[in-house]
């Protein structure tokens, strides 16, 4: 009886405390002001602050790409602006010469389950404008002007072609390195900041590779490197070909968790005998690493950011100092806050400040 007692109290208990009412954040008493309203470049200016004990207090100075007006986002037209492309390269391994090429497409359909797909579409080869790498040191490509590539109201699409001959007759094919990819629209944000169009990461390359089943290529794609390489030559002699390789036992540590040699992406495959007949030991081969579709109107620079100058452990602040590198008219925008885990009360405050020479 007891046990049914304690119950129905521990429930009433866990009721109650579902029901309690939510907690206010109480608005800050928030006010900034400054000695006078023009100031000179460099010059210090003193925010004189009240209600500094607020939480937490944010700045935005009004200057490019620090505007309270552009905290949701900033998206600058660019079209008819033209482009530049830039990239890094570098080349080891292997002897064989010309593997690397550089194309570029408008029309291409974005299908990229085949090489046929992507042959379908018609694409300019632009590899003599770049200079590409020669050894294992990155060479930087140039800058190079492909606004003649933009067609309005259409995405261009970027490729790198790779072909290996045969081997056996040809030398091993080598290992490329695509870094530091750029397109940049010749436009620039106040005549001062580059406005980015595409870079490594999001020019979203992706691997077509007809022979991925047979002869897989060993490129791949990671945020900040594209690495372009063939599939591999086979002979009797590698190791793959070897039964008494210690990956054939399916005993082997590597694939059991509760070994300490265990590889979690070990995957036991069964022994399958060199085949010296088969076509595929040394084809010559074609694959690419195409760009998604990059949009030429617009570049997205995200939201302008304000500069925290107040946490919620630091101390009271009674004032911020602040100077303006160059001259202009700003509107400086201080953001304060309270909250609790239920809610937060903000109050902002806005100075209009004319910078001379």
């Amino acid at each position: 009886m007891k046990i049914k007692l304690y119950s129905i109290v521990a429930a009433a208990l866990l009721m109650a405390s579902c029901e309690k009412p939510t907690l206010e954040a109480e608005a800050p008493v928030f006010d900034v002001n400054t000695e006078k309203a023009t100031y000179k470049v460099g010059e210090t200016i003193k925010f004189m602050i009240i209600g500094g004990q607020t939480q937490n207090i944010s700045f935005y100075s009004g200057e490019l790409l620090k505007d309270y007006n552009s905290r949701t986002g900033r998206v600058i037209d660019v079209v008819g602006s033209g482009a530049t492309l830039t990239f890094n390269s570098s080349v080891q391994l292997g002897t064989q010469a010309n593997q690397v090429t550089l194309w570029a497409s408008n029309n291409f359909s974005g299908d990229y389950s085949s090489l046929d797909k992507v042959k379908a579409a018609t694409w300019v080869d632009i590899t003599s404008r770049f200079k590409l790498g020669t050894s294992a040191t990155l060479l930087t490509s140039g800058t190079v002007d492909v606004s003649d590539l933009i067609v309005a109201g259409k995405p261009i699409y970027f490729a790198f072609r790779y072909t290996t001959l045969a081997q056996a007759t040809n030398g091993v094919n080598r290992q490329w390195f695509i870094q530091s990819f750029a397109l940049n629209s010749k436009k620039m944000l106040d005549n001062k900041v580059s406005l980015t169009i595409a870079d490594q990461a999001s020019a979203g390359f992706r691997i077509v590779d007809d022979l991925k089943d047979k002869a897989p290529a060993l490129s791949s794609v990671t945020s900040t490197r594209l690495t372009l390489q063939g599939n591999t030559y086979l002979t009797a002699s590698l190791p793959q070909f070897n039964p008494a390789n210690p990956i054939f036992d399916s005993k082997n540590g590597i694939y059991n968790p509760q070994d300490p040699a265990y590889q979690p992406s070990a995957v036991y495959k069964p022994f399958v005998a060199f085949d010296p007949a088969s076509p595929f030991n040394d084809p010559k081969t074609e694959h690419w690493a195409i760009s998604k579709a990059i949009s030429i109107d617009k570049v997205d620079l995200g939201p302008d950011w304000s500069l925290a100058i107040k946490g919620l452990t630091n101390p009271v602040l009674p004032e911020y100092r602040y100077s303006y590198p160059v001259a202009g008219t700003f509107k400086a925008v201080f953001v304060a806050s309270n909250g609790n885990i239920d809610k937060t009360s903000e109050v902002t405050k806005e100075i209009t400040l004319t910078i001379t020479p």
